[in-house]
């Protein structure tokens, strides 16, 4: 067991009385935290505006450094961190594995960033004069992160912040401290000065409202619900802070009649039952045109029999249990919504022991249900019809988010159109709606995001830093 502490101003500080479980083992204690409020939210503050000003002051190259030599680290410790990644958050180990070593990945490519940080040179109407921009850090960043990807996401917000010359305050989930904890130490370890990091844990709605409340805090990252999304925005947009916003997903796949059933099903189940359904691009709407259908179908089927609900320490598990009992009980709500809507939940209605949930075929869906059009957020994948690929976008596009979208075809006028057309920041050409490339913007559209600043790539430092113009006279 972990007894996990506040991380302000370099120092390891509170009582570690919070409890988390394995989801997978209700006895295997993991971890133990602080429950912070107020006063230590503030207290995180002032040291990472204290600390702030050095740490830009030092040389891209240098601040790169740091986070190359985290990434090393997490690169070494990485079979320790997935075993504690699996015990608080319950994908499987392989799962946990491939996410901390995406953590060290994007330390790396964001150490690198070190030394190509760019401003721009332009061309003047006045005589003798050179004409430049340079970027600036916005000064102090608070980064609220999510359970599902406990050790990946905090790293794709807090690695640019740091590069481009800021202090972070970073706000983890509540049930997986573990993870960012193990990212913290790599960094701290690595050489990052005091004040520069710090973690505060507790509850959301006490930790989230003094970290966006406050006048010190010029940027706001955060990743969850939509309605505690909306509600950063209006208070932070309300001070003139900076808000970056990432809100989940309905995420449709599409199947037409040229494709291979076999293959499309693979595509589907991987991004519909990999992860346990708990990513915010899982595939979770199935299109068919009616061609394909019955042979996709028979297909998924066999596809779900093979995502069975294991500890994710278990040798060969391919699905690991939900993260809660809550989570649990909302998938179990939409199931019996569905059915109750006139669906068909040809598998998975079936409930094991504990948080586990069998993968799930919901046939027969309309694009008005419940399950159509809200997230879910576990191993569910509802299947709908429509007539030709012109309607199948529709039906796609006919939700309130646009974070990922899919196509399985063999044609390649059908590709295009279905890019050109579908509504969401992600597109995915006979691939799983799930897994990306750390050197791309992610991002979506509607209330998938605030559609303004992406993450990931070379992009992300936007957020974190503003543009000055210098006009420099020569003469």
């Amino acid at each position: 067991m972990h007894a996990i502490q506040h991380l302000i101003a370099g120092e390891w500080v509170g009582e570690s009385t919070v409890e988390r479980y394995n989801p997978a083992r209700a006895t295997d204690l993991v971890a133990a935290t602080p429950a912070g409020g107020p006063a230590t939210v503030a207290d995180a503050i002032g040291a990472a505006e204290q600390a702030q000003p050095a740490w830009a002051a030092l040389p891209g190259p240098t601040r790169g450094a740091v986070l190359l030599d985290a990434a090393a680290l997490l690169s070494q410790r990485q079979a320790d961190i997935a075993q504690d990644l699996t015990r608080e958050e319950g994908k499987t180990l392989a799962e946990a594995r491939a996410e901390v070593q995406r953590a060290a990945d994007i330390l790396r490519f964001y150490g690198g960033e070190g030394w190509r940080m760019p401003g721009q040179t332009f061309p003047s109407a006045v005589t003798d004069t050179f004409v430049y921009t340079r970027r600036e850090p916005v000064g102090v960043v608070a980064a609220i992160t999510p359970w599902n990807f406990p050790i990946a996401i905090p790293a794709w917000k807090i690695a640019p912040a740091l590069i481009a010359g800021n202090a972070v305050v970073a706000k983890p989930a509540e049930v997986t401290p573990v993870s960012s904890w193990h990212l913290a130490r790599a960094l701290l370890d690595a050489g990052l000065p005091a004040g520069v990091l710090n973690l505060v844990f507790g509850r959301g709605s006490v930790i989230g409202d003094a970290l966006v409340g406050d006048d010190r805090v010029a940027a706001v990252s955060f990743t969850g619900s939509v309605a505690v999304g909306r509600a950063i925005h209006d208070r932070v947009s309300a001070r003139r802070g900076r808000v970056q916003l990432e809100m989940g997903g309905k995420n449709p796949l599409i199947v037409l009649d040229d494709a291979d059933p076999a293959v499309a099903a693979r595509i589907a189940a991987a991004g519909g039952y990999g992860l346990t359904g708990q990513a915010c691009t899982a595939t979770s709407r199935v299109i068919c045109t009616p061609g394909i259908r019955a042979a996709f179908e028979h297909e998924l089927l066999a596809q779900a029999a093979r995502f069975r609900p294991a500890d994710g320490l278990t040798p060969g598990a391919l699905m690991g249990p939900l993260v809660s009992a809550d989570s649990l009980a909302t998938t179990r709500h939409y199931l019996d919504q569905a059915a109750a809507q006139g669906a068909t939940v040809a598998t998975g209605a079936e409930q094991p022991e504990g948080l586990f949930q069998a993968p799930a075929v919901v046939t027969g869906v309309k694009p008005d249900h419940r399950i159509a059009t809200e997230e879910v957020f576990g191993p569910v994948v509802a299947v709908l019809d429509a007539d030709d690929l012109d309607s199948a976008i529709d039906i796609a596009n006919r939700v309130p988010f646009g974070l990922a979208a899919g196509i399985v075809t063999n044609d390649l006028r059908s590709a295009h159109r279905f890019a050109n057309r579908v509504q969401a920041g992600v597109v995915k050409v006979n691939r799983p709606t799930t897994g990306l490339d750390l050197n791309v913007p992610f991002g979506g559209v509607k209330d998938s995001s605030t559609n303004t600043f992406r993450e990931q790539g070379t992009v992300a430092t936007e957020f974190y830093t503003w543009s000055k113009t210098v006009y420099m006279g020569t003469d």
